[in-house]
């Protein structure tokens, strides 16, 4: 019991208990010391990964073959560790380019990471032209600027030599001195 003034009042345990929880509380949140921020903000533009300028894309049997390498930077230049995945963009022709798939990139707890890579767009058609971009993702949602887009004709690849058919050149005289 305790005596304000001239009256007394009962505290119960429980009363006694949420003070006390709540005196510590109040003394916890003053002695942190901040709010866990290590460094200065950084606007959007500089946190999207760095453009791809590599995208590479050639005939194959089973359709396109695309290739580029991993962005390793932030556009505003640190060294980026949270890539999440690729979106791959395709156009028909003159069209507009559309996603075309997405590609997660899984590699981030290993030891060493993937540096190249790769798609083979099976979806095409013999003789048509197409078109391609590949646009980098962290995962906190920022996206790059599309990539160097690359325009690809599926033909069929030459065919491999054959050892029972392949021919030397014949060889050539010597120019006369």
């Amino acid at each position: 019991m305790r005596r304000i003034g001239t009256k007394r009042i009962k505290m119960t345990a429980g009363a006694r208990g949420a003070i006390a929880a709540a005196v510590i509380a109040i003394i916890a949140a003053l002695s942190i010391g901040g709010c866990g921020v290590k460094s200065a903000p950084v606007p959007p533009q500089q946190a999207q990964p760095e453009r791809i300028l590599d995208l590479r894309a050639d005939p194959a049997a089973g359709g396109i073959a695309l290739s580029w390498g991993r962005p390793t930077r932030y556009a505003g230049g640190h060294t980026m560790r949270d890539l999440s995945g690729f979106v791959v963009m395709r156009a028909v022709g003159d069209g507009p380019m559309t996603p075309l798939l997405e590609i997660p990139v899984t590699d981030q707890e290993r030891f060493q990471l993937e540096h190249e890579f790769s798609y083979l767009d099976g979806e095409t058609t013999m003789g048509a032209r197409y078109r391609y971009a590949v646009i980098a993702e962290t995962t906190d949602g920022y996206r790059s600027d599309p990539s160097n887009e690359v325009e690809v004709t599926r033909t069929r690849p030459s065919p491999a030599p054959n050892p029972d058919s392949f021919k030397l050149p014949l060889p050539s005289p010597l120019p006369p001195n």
